[in-house]
């Protein structure tokens, strides 16, 4: 079997440094806010370039937390792609606010920036972009518009860990940037995990007391704030795999342009690069689309090959938003309707890789 992600193979690789780090936890017997949480955050600043780091317990709440701390207004609106993963909308709305929803461009499969400043209005606070599948954004237009119109730049960076757009990463593009390490990310913890990059200190200091139930003190509460806080279990593991983060994004890279050189079946649709850097995509995971995707899924199983959809049903067709359920976005309905991911990590062998091209070629 040529799973799609080998969790057990990916951390058993740093089980004695990992083992380490976790015994200096037990033997200091702090678990929260302590000393691998403060070199975490620290180490992954650097790695980013931002001049701060803010450990969470997940994604989402990274997410949420980054956008209430710029004491937007309920019913202002932020702009976010109609294509991506429920959690980045559920933050907005979370916060009283209003996704718009934008089409993605059907080569990046990233937010289309040109359809962007149509959507634009008195209301607008900012543009969330989201560098879907590993892929970093397209940042100029972007940053045009944002000056445009001063509006405010978030980043959802849960996939897309080590990605460069114009020698810089994600999560140093914008004001502010979230985070996720579950498990299966590229910088994957042993369980729920996050955390917000930023240059603003006064918005770390804001989001740093939000997540300790809005307490900058000991007893002293500012805001009405949350419990979400990275353990020093997480964090440490989290520190222990980030060293190895380049060179597993690079592994990604040669599975990624494997499959693009050798995958020939005209009933797949490829990812392109269209003249981008080849850092600027670190492939958490390799999508390709087709209009036979469930057979195509069938197939691949009966060959031992794990796929995963990302995803199956869009945002504006789910049961949580039936306010847009009679929306029409024609491009992320499209997606959503043939994507299938194949599987790409930095554990599988040269054989699983050409194993994965032969059989997609065979399928018929």
């Amino acid at each position: 079997m040529i799973k799609f992600l080998d969790l057990e193979k990916i951390n058993n690789r740093f089980r004695d440094e990992i083992d380490s780090r976790l015994a200096g936890v037990l033997d200091r017997g702090w678990y929260l806010l302590g000393q691998e949480n403060q070199i975490f955050t620290r180490n992954f600043a650097k790695y980013i370039g931002t001049r701060f780091c803010l450990g969470v317990a997940n994604g989402l709440d990274a997410l949420t937390l980054m956008i209430r701390a710029y004491d937007f207004n309920p019913g202002d609106e932020i702009i976010v792609p109609a294509n991506t993963y429920i959690a980045t909308i559920l933050a907005i709305s979370e916060n009283g606010l209003r996704p718009v929803l934008v089409e993605p461009d059907i080569s990046t499969l990233n937010i289309d920036p040109e359809k962007i400043e149509e959507k634009i209005t008195p209301r607008t606070r900012a543009i969330m972009v989201v560098h879907l599948y590993g892929r970093a954004v397209q940042m100029d237009k972007i940053w045009e518009l944002a000056k445009k119109y001063d509006l405010r730049v978030f980043e959802d960076c849960a996939q897309a860990h080590g990605a460069m757009y114009n020698g810089r990463r994600t999560g140093n593009l914008g004001d502010a940037a979230a985070f996720s390490f579950y498990p299966g990310k590229n910088l994957g913890a042993l369980g729920d995990a996050g955390a917000i990059t930023t240059n603003d200190e006064n918005i770390y200091n804001k989001v740093k007391a939000l997540a300790n139930y809005g307490s900058d003190k000991k007893y002293h509460f500012l805001y009405r704030g949350k419990n979400s806080r990275l353990d020093e279990i997480h964090a440490a593991v989290l520190d222990v795999k980030l060293a190895y983060l380049d060179a597993d994004n690079q592994r990604r890279r040669q599975i990624a342009q494997y499959y693009l050189d050798h995958i020939k079946n005209p009933k797949i649709v490829l990812p392109t690069m269209n003249g981008a850097d080849e850092y600027s995509n670190v492939w958490h995971v390799f999508p390709v689309r087709t209009d036979d995707r469930d057979r195509l899924g069938a197939y691949l199983a009966d060959n031992d090959i794990q796929t995963i959809i990302h995803y199956p049903i869009p945002p504006h067709k789910q049961p949580a938003y039936a306010e847009w359920n009679n929306c029409q976005y024609p491009i992320t309905e499209k997606i959503h309707e043939t994507i299938i991911s194949l599987p790409v990590s930095p554990v599988m062998t040269h054989q699983d890789v050409q194993t994965v091209a032969e059989v997609v070629n065979a399928f018929n």
